[in-house]
């Protein structure tokens, strides 16, 4: 269990929260529920309702879609974040990779603290953003070499010289 120093100091090292003011984050880091998972246990399936955010206080998870690994979150990152907005259900599981402690943000709570505090929200728009940003290019790379392979290795070879030519 974190003391209520470390709770706030921890909270204000998780980027979606760096930019708020101290008040706003005694008060936030006060409200969060504090939960411990083993290894290899399931915080959250794809398709189940979610409305909370979990920030990982120690361990490490693994954010996937049935065995496809989307990234692997640890110490000061946060997941869960979009369920919170458009209670959809949730787009990726996420699987404990080791003993992991994390503090829970519910949707509610959320809510009361952007009532008060609004640039919560513009920072929580900035990390999806980026996460997309990420996400894109990393399919834009897999296309990239699906589509590389399938290209004869004369019309490789000049993609190359033609790079080679710009650098």
């Amino acid at each position: 269990m974190l003391t209520s120093v470390d709770r706030l100091l921890f909270v204000r090292g998780v980027p979606i929260f760096k930019e708020l003011r101290d008040d706003f984050l005694v008060r936030l880091a006060s409200i969060m529920d504090e939960l411990s998972f083993p290894a290899k246990h399931p915080i959250f399936t794809q398709g189940q309702e979610g409305r909370s955010l979990y920030i990982v206080v120690a361990g490490k998870v693994q954010v996937h879609i049935n065995k496809q690994e989307l990234a692997q979150l640890e110490k000061g990152t946060c997941f869960g974040e979009m369920s919170l907005f458009d209670a959809e259900p949730r787009s990726a599981s996420v699987t404990t990779i080791e003993p992991c402690d994390c503090l829970v943000l519910t949707q509610q709570q959320l809510y009361d603290a952007i009532d008060e505090t609004p640039g919560i929200a513009v920072n929580i728009i900035r990390l999806l953003s980026r996460r997309i940003r990420e996400l894109n290019t990393k399919i834009n790379a897999h296309e990239a070499e699906n589509n590389n392979r399938q290209l004869p290795k004369h019309i490789l070879g000049k993609l190359a010289e033609l790079q080679e030519g710009v650098s």
